[in-house]
């Protein structure tokens, strides 16, 4: 047998082995990615028990087994203004044992400096699950009644009036400034740690507006008659039962909304078969009747986007927030704080 004929078919050995190789990995393939999960999934929320982000977490949790076939297990990681979490997941092998819950921070800290990830790119996403309100408030002594009332007193006080939230920065700081850029109006804002921080200052009278996102907070105070609310930045009215007749910025006369989504991400790299059966575990725990009732009743909306729709409201975000916070001088703020 001469040197030609040993090497073609030494070759066609290896073809034959190539062939045989690929169909086992393809099959080992199509055998693991049929197995997935076969053990919990861990879901990182990258803020301390209690919040919202905690609340979404550990209500999937609870149809997660039903849907999922394995159940979540809840790891909270405050701190760094989301970062610390967001690390986390952006960090964890991808796999599809490793998701979790991320909200604005994912667009905002990257436009405050520099971080360890650039989120949008380094996190995949599975979808949005909810959305949370943001109201304008006041104290149910004040006189005003609508937005109106609030921009003309505001008008002709420069500054008078002071605002509340919950932290340079933060989605709800944001669209104070949105608004009163959109109103023309000079307002002194004065930053918290929180919602619940935010209306206690309120109701001491320290300041005399607030932006929250918190209705089961802001609800009790309602129903005490305590706090009066002006209006609410979305595109439509809330269906939350003691919002339903708060009208909205457009209503009032401000073209500003603003989505306070929250949602479900992976780390990049994900493999699309498993991404599908998360995604869509996800999407039927998202759509359970009960699981509806209790996000509303905690003060949240359901409102399910898929993947895709999702990584679209990450790009319309992105391009809004990146020139509010420059045109309002946020960033400034922000770097000054830093220093």
């Amino acid at each position: 047998m001469d040197f030609k004929r040993k090497l073609l078919l030494f070759i066609a050995g290896l073809l034959v082995l190539t062939i045989i190789w690929g169909g086992y990995l393809m099959n080992n393939k199509e055998v693991m990615v049929a197995k997935y999960p076969d053990k919990p999934i861990t879901i990182i929320v990258p803020f301390a028990a209690g919040g919202s982000s905690d609340i979404l977490a550990r209500t999937m949790e609870k149809y997660a087994q039903k849907h999922l076939g394995q159940p979540l297990v809840v790891i909270n990681a405050p701190g760094g203004a989301a970062t610390i979490g967001m690390n986390q997941i952006a960090s964890a092998p991808a796999d599809g044992y490793t998701i979790g819950v991320i909200g604005p921070s994912v667009i905002l800290q990257p436009l405050y400096g520099q971080t360890k990830y650039h989120y949008t790119t380094a996190l995949e996403p599975l979808g949005q699950a909810v959305s949370m309100p943001g109201f304008v408030a006041v104290s149910s002594q004040s006189p005003w009644h609508n937005l109106n009332e609030l921009i003309d007193y505001a008008k002709q006080h420069p500054k008078e009036i002071k605002f509340g939230h919950a932290g340079l920065g933060t989605a709800l700081h944001i669209t104070a400034e949105m608004f009163a850029k959109e109103a023309g109006i000079n307002m002194a804002q004065v930053p918290f740690k929180g919602d619940s921080e935010v209306l206690t200052a309120l109701l001491g009278e320290h300041i005399q507006v607030v932006f929250v996102a918190s209705a089961t907070s802001l609800k009790e105070h309602v129903r005490n008659g305590t706090v009066r609310v002006l209006g609410v930045a979305e595109d439509q009215r809330s269906t939350i039962p003691e919002f339903e007749n708060v009208p909205t910025f457009k209503e009032q006369g401000i073209n500003l909304a603003f989505n306070f989504w929250q949602g479900i991400v992976a780390p990049k790299g994900i493999s699309p078969e498993k991404k599908a059966k998360l995604a869509a575990g996800l999407k039927e725990i998202i759509n359970e009747p009960e699981f509806k009732e209790r996000v509303k009743s905690l003060g949240m909306e359901m409102k399910y986007q898929d993947s895709d729709q999702f990584r679209d409201q990450w790009i319309a975000d992105n391009a809004k927030l990146s020139k509010t916070v420059k045109e309002t001088g946020i960033v400034d703020l922000i770097l000054n704080q830093k220093k």
